[in-house]
């Protein structure tokens, strides 16, 4: 979706602006060109201590991290027909919170533990002065483990945070019983706390990830200025925190375009290659290829419109 072509596009391109650019995603996959870094850190995850380790590869100029614990790969391996977020569509894992949890923790240890050395401008670890990008509600937990572990210890002391809404709908509201298996102290339940219509994981009080991420960050941004505006409309289209971050306020900057890999010019999955000069004869010829391989009618003044994204109510 959306926020995978972001996170795609946007870091080479701020690594060519002369940032040191790190992105921290689960290991969902035996990425073929990720290997195996050899640190690994403990972390406490619900009741639990648990184990992950770094897998890390280096491209256009970013330090690629992945986070490799059996809740995210062996979730989705292989032939098991899981999904990323859930056993099948519109079904949570039961756990849920307990995978994203240790995502966020290892995203903080990341900076400080790989001594990464792919880049020839920069080398060694991160260290402390950096700042953190969460994305969407699957990252809501760092900017409160950043204040509540690391701030009080000096470490992270200049480190902020900015939380960035992708899609405003998928909230992470959990059972309001299970803020005890973040490991967070309780000043932190009232940026939690929330309450909504639904039954759903459990009727009335909850808590709430996304809520607690917008309060606890630096900074709000969005993914459009026109998104921006959007979310804070009504109730419906802030999907119940509109009244959040009208508090905090939002900036939104419209998603760019990554132009090396929608480069039509060397595009390898396209059998015509075209630029400003010859797209007229190339697009009609590329749209009747994919009208045929899809099975639509092959008709080349009929418009076809790509996105990305989810197809959503």
């Amino acid at each position: 979706g959306g926020l995978g072509d972001v996170l795609g596009g946007l870091p080479p391109a701020m690594a060519a602006n002369g940032h040191r650019v790190m992105t921290i995603s689960p290991r969902y996959d035996q990425y073929k060109d990720a290997w195996d870094t050899e640190v690994s850190v403990e972390l406490k995850v619900g009741d639990k201590t648990e184990t992950v380790r770094f897998f890390h590869c280096y491209k256009r100029g970013v330090d690629r991290v992945f986070v490799d614990h059996p809740l995210f790969l062996e979730r989705v391996w292989g032939k098991t027909a899981s999904k990323v977020y859930g056993p099948v569509t519109g079904v949570d894992f039961k756990d849920n919170q307990l995978r994203f949890s240790p995502l966020c923790q290892a995203a903080l240890e990341a900076p400080r533990v790989l001594n990464l050395n792919s880049s020839k401008y920069f080398s060694g670890p991160y260290g402390e002065e950096v700042v953190f990008i969460a994305n969407d509600w699957h990252s809501a937990l760092l900017p409160c483990y950043l204040k509540a572990v690391y701030k009080p210890r000096g470490i992270y002391s200049t480190a902020k945070v900015t939380f960035c809404i992708h899609n405003i709908a998928y909230q992470g509201r959990f059972a309001s019983a299970d803020f005890a298996l973040l490991n967070l102290p309780d000043e932190f339940k009232s940026s939690f706390d929330f309450i909504d219509g639904y039954e759903k994981p459990e009727k009335g009080r909850k808590i709430n990830w996304m809520k607690a991420g917008i309060l606890e960050s630096d900074k709000l941004l969005t993914v459009s200025p026109y998104y921006a505006e959007e979310l804070v409309s009504a109730v419906e289209k802030g999907v119940e925190l509109d009244n959040i971050i009208r508090k905090t306020g939002i900036f939104g900057i419209v998603n760019g375009m990554d132009v090396q890999e929608w480069n039509p010019l060397t595009d390898k999955y396209t059998t015509i290659k075209y630029d400003a000069s010859t797209v007229a004869d190339a697009k009609p010829l590329l749209k009747e290829t994919l009208q045929a391989e899809v099975g639509l009618p092959v008709d080349r003044d009929i418009p076809v419109i790509g996105f990305i994204g989810r197809l959503e109510e």
